[in-house]
């Protein structure tokens, strides 16, 4: 199920409200670019199909990936073809790097964090988003999903400094997404049948559970987390 193409025709509130994870990339990514210097180059780790270019419009975006798993994607708009665990740019050439998402892809992610930090200044900053609680996408070509802990120790490792690690919503939103990705199931051939009233029934959990979500303070479970850190100085 493509929810980029179901974003698009929600009303911005409702689009919050239900695709919570997807604002919450927005957000990140708008911000990264908001502290980045115009003019300053960005590295997008995992670009795919190069989402997020647009936000880094006053500076000179580089997106990279390898290129594999869903032919269906567009990568044309790739700057460079490249294994992210051996990125082919000098060191110290990138003023900020994000991963969004891509991270879960990545057999050996340790080697890929450490990668980034190498193409970093000193100091430099790195938006990395995961996902925890999430269905697999990409098999077989998918990995890992990740906690707090081991992303912390994975950031510290690859030369990281000052992590910041937030939850992408609690107990609540997770359930809501859960019943929402429930939805795929009828869809293709005579399952189409069942699409309305599964959507009839689903749909009313989907609205009210994340008003529910302020219930729950540890967020241990969580869809994903947005992390921010900097490259050691």
């Amino acid at each position: 199920m493509r929810y980029r193409a179901i974003a698009e025709r929600l009303p911005e509130f409702l689009r919050r409200h239900i695709l919570h994870f997807e604002c919450a990339i927005e957000d990140a990514v708008a911000r990264l670019a908001g502290e980045t210097p115009a003019g300053a180059w960005v590295l997008d780790a995992g670009a795919g199909e190069c989402q997020y270019g647009h936000f880094f419009g006053a500076q000179r975006y580089c997106g990279v990936d390898l290129v594999a798993g869903n032919r269906a994607h567009n990568f044309h708009g790739l700057d460079a073809i490249a294994d992210p665990t051996v990125l082919p740019f000098r060191s110290n050439s990138f003023q900020a790097c994000l991963n969004v998402a891509a991270l879960d892809r990545i057999a050996e992610p340790g080697c890929a964090l450490a990668e980034m930090s190498r193409a970093l200044v000193p100091g430099g900053a790195l938006l990395l988003i995961v996902l925890h609680d999430w269905e697999v996408q990409d098999a077989p070509r998918e990995y890992f999903r990740y906690t707090r802990h081991g992303l912390e120790y994975l950031l510290m490792r690859a030369g990281f400094e000052h992590p910041d690690i937030e939850p992408v919503g609690g107990y609540f939103r997770l359930l809501a997404r859960r019943l929402l990705h429930g939805l795929q199931f009828f869809t293709g051939g005579w399952r189409w049948i069942g699409w309305l009233p599964a959507a009839v029934l689903l749909a009313p959990p989907v609205l009210v559970l994340p008003f529910l979500d302020c219930l729950d303070h540890d967020r241990h479970f969580t869809l994903g987390y947005v992390c921010t850190a900097k490259k050691q100085s």
